[in-house]
């Protein structure tokens, strides 16, 4: 079982607060208070919504407030360039017929929205709807601000007017203004619309947020509940999928696939401790028997001596399968990965053939090396050495006298692959597999030396630096150790 795994059930256990009826009884797992209103102000995603309301509300009181200025700005320049036109035009006209043009423009305005004075030199009131001139008006010719008194056939009224002032040639002074009120009346109305919009464009944020937030206190209440139901031992529950773009969905795919190999690791562990009882039964029970006819039978140090050889051998075994689990236990919690560097795959390859080249010659066996390329690849020596020397002592083991075992490093595209290969019996095709398991052992090798550790080990090394392994079918056995991104040695 992998560290990670086991952690996660660890943590899991250690973060119970009692057995699992408890457990199933505190509020964080009832379905009763999903809503429950103290905690759900408290989630975080809802004051994320509150927070990101706020700075859009705030965005959008500015971009009102340059809307409203903007759009006041423009229509008083507007405005102020038909005061100058209309301006331009009566000073343009003879003194008669501007006091015809007055008369006659102030007709032809229902809304009462232009204002026009003519005044003499002592401010007297010659023509237009203006009663008197204002106070503090500058008479330059330029547009401002002022209040004055309309006077017309509805009657006396005060009105803001956006209004110049300008001498004419004969002394008498001309007023043309706009009401202003006009102006504020346009862009209040233009500010209330998009005021307006704010509070639905508001509310919908937070009505967004609130959604979003109860839709994922629901699903974490539903992943507390089915982690709650694996803590009690169901290993087979797993946590809810939805859409795939869903980050939920994503980290649900994550957990339910380290789930799975958990189950896997779980099942195969409890199969392992079944076969490490088997396995180290047989060599211990088979010791004592010999003990105790050593101690029955034995009759001469001699006989004494062959017993407690017997008895020795026995107990290396036991000892050869302990070291084995511990050592695949080492390899498989990852606290070899330390010692990686770059490793020449070719001097792997010559330093095993040199070490089961006398075996294989006992055994008439021709053992051919070919490593044609200088490669290396980023691992373990050691660990390398050894996964390569336990297929090669499997082949060598299981290939019959005369027959031919090959050790070879062949370069295919951006991968290097050692490959191994025998003209034994071979691996059939349905036990592939299982070769792979701890204390596997098939039934046509069962009497001959072997922990069925050898195939296990050689697979954790390859797990444990992220390479591949292989068992190809057909005449003998080929295996092989898939090394990518192997770079050439220079």
């Amino acid at each position: 079982m992998s560290t990670k795994s086991c952690e996660l059930f660890s943590t899991l256990r250690d973060h119970s607060p009692g057995p699992a009826e408890e457990w199933s009884n505190s509020a964080i797992f009832r379905r009763d208070n999903v809503m429950h209103w103290p905690e759900f102000i408290r989630s975080s995603r809802l004051r994320w919504t509150v927070l990101v309301t706020c700075i859009f509300a705030a965005f959008t009181v500015a971009l009102l407030g340059f809307v409203y200025l903007k759009t006041k700005r423009d229509m008083t320049l507007r405005s102020d360039r038909a005061i100058a036109s209309e301006m331009e035009t009566l000073v343009a006209l003879p003194s008669g017929q501007r006091l015809d043009t007055i008369n006659e423009g102030l007709r032809y305005d229902p809304g009462r929205r232009r204002m026009v004075g003519l005044f003499n030199a002592q401010g007297d009131r010659i023509a237009g709807d203006m009663e008197r001139q204002p106070t503090d008006l500058q008479i330059d010719g330029t547009a401002q601000n002022a209040v004055a008194d309309r006077l017309d056939g509805v009657g006396r009224e005060q009105q803001s007017v956006r209004l110049i002032a300008r001498t004419l040639p004969d002394g008498n002074v001309l007023l043309v203004g706009r009401d202003a009120d006009e102006i504020e009346e346009i862009a209040r109305i233009v500010g209330g619309a998009l005021a307006l919009g704010l509070f639905p464009a508001v509310f919908l944020c937070i009505a967004v947020g609130v959604a979003l937030s109860a839709r994922a206190r629901k699903r974490i209440v539903e992943v507390n509940e089915r982690v709650q139901r694996i803590v009690a031992g169901n290993l087979r529950e797993r946590l809810p999928l939805g859409n795939s773009d869903d980050p939920f969905s994503q980290l649900a795919m994550i957990v339910n696939g380290m789930l799975d190999e958990m189950e896997t690791l779980i099942e195969s562990l409890a199969g392992v401790g079944r076969d490490i009882a088997h396995d180290l039964r047989t060599p211990l029970t088979r010791a004592r028997l010999m003990l105790e006819r050593g101690r029955s039978n034995a009759t001469t140090v001699e006989q004494l001596q062959s017993v407690a050889d017997k008895t020795t051998d026995a107990l290396d075994q036991s000892l050869s399968i302990i070291t084995a689990i511990l050592r695949l236990a080492e390899i498989e919690i990852d606290q070899r990965s330390a010692g990686f560097g770059h490793v020449a795959l070719a001097d792997i390859i010559r330093e095993v053939g040199d070490m089961y080249e006398p075996i294989a010659e006992d055994k008439g066996i021709s053992l051919i090396i070919q490593s044609p390329d200088e490669l290396k690849v980023h691992g373990d020596r050691d660990l390398l050495i050894e996964a390569v020397a336990n297929l090669v002592d499997n082949a060598v083991k299981f290939t019959p006298a005369g027959g031919r075992v090959e050790i070879g490093l062949v370069r295919s595209h951006d991968e290097t692959i050692v490959r191994v290969k025998d003209t034994g019996a071979g691996i059939s095709e349905h036990e592939r597999g299982a070769v792979l398991r701890r204390f596997y052992r098939s039934d046509g090798i069962r009497h001959t030396p072997g922990l069925g550790l050898g195939l296990n080990l050689v697979a954790a090394i390859v797990k444990l630096h992220g390479f591949r392994f292989t068992i190809h079918p057909g005449s003998g056995c080929i295996v092989e150790i898939t090394c990518p991104y192997a770079t050439t040695v220079k």
